[in-house]
């Protein structure tokens, strides 16, 4: 099998390296290696979802579908500690990076877990659901992660997703809108499209 950041133990020969980054007003420091997504910098798509993403107004967890080695959920969690942020991915090596990071930069409401899509998710209830999802795993996946990722939110919560106009966005728009009703573009930029549901 080829190796891809959505592996569940790259094969990559490590190649660790960090970077600064300010995402909502906070200055991060991330570690990140070979075989995880987007090593260099937090990438455009991440970036656009942390910046346009809003509270929920209803109580409960928050998820970050898909964390890699953790900028989505890293950089929200500190705005809230009373809510704890879900991180989960089925790459073991981004696992192992979220964790340090998480110290680094010591953001400790969180629970980082490994899961396969949302097959390991045991909550419910969750405020908002976040994912930038692998999209070169192909549109089965990330549709199942759009359709699993309504499921586990409370009434009331959110699910945001990005995607790029040209790899699916309006398929998956398409998608939120049947399961939600309405599906709203929270901010385009670059090709990239925002979409949030209510559930």
């Amino acid at each position: 099998m080829a190796d891809h950041y959505f592996s569940n133990k790259p094969n990559s020969e490590h190649r660790p390296q960090q970077f600064t980054f300010d995402l909502r007003g906070r200055s991060y420091i991330f570690e990140t290696d070979a075989g995880v997504f987007s090593k260099s910098e937090v990438d455009f798509g991440s970036r656009l979802l942390i910046e346009t993403f809003e509270w929920p107004e209803v109580d409960g967890p928050i998820l970050d579908a898909g964390c890699g080695y953790g900028p989505i959920g890293l950089s929200i969690a500190p705005e809230q500690l009373n809510r704890t942020v879900h991180m989960i991915d089925v790459n073991e090596r981004a696992l192992d990076l979220a964790r340090k990071n998480a110290q680094r930069n010591k953001v400790e409401n969180i629970r980082i877990y490994k899961s396969d899509r949302l097959q390991d998710v045991t909550e419910e209830g969750f405020g908002a659901v976040l994912t930038n999802p692998p999209i070169r795993a192909g549109k089965d996946v990330v549709f199942d992660m759009i359709q699993t990722g309504f499921a586990k939110l409370a009434e009331g919560g959110d699910l945001w997703v990005v995607i790029q106009k040209k790899q699916g966005a309006p398929s998956a728009m398409k998608e939120m809108e049947r399961l939600a009703g309405s599906c709203d573009v929270a901010a385009k930029s670059k090709g990239y499209f925002i979409l949030r549901a209510k559930k």
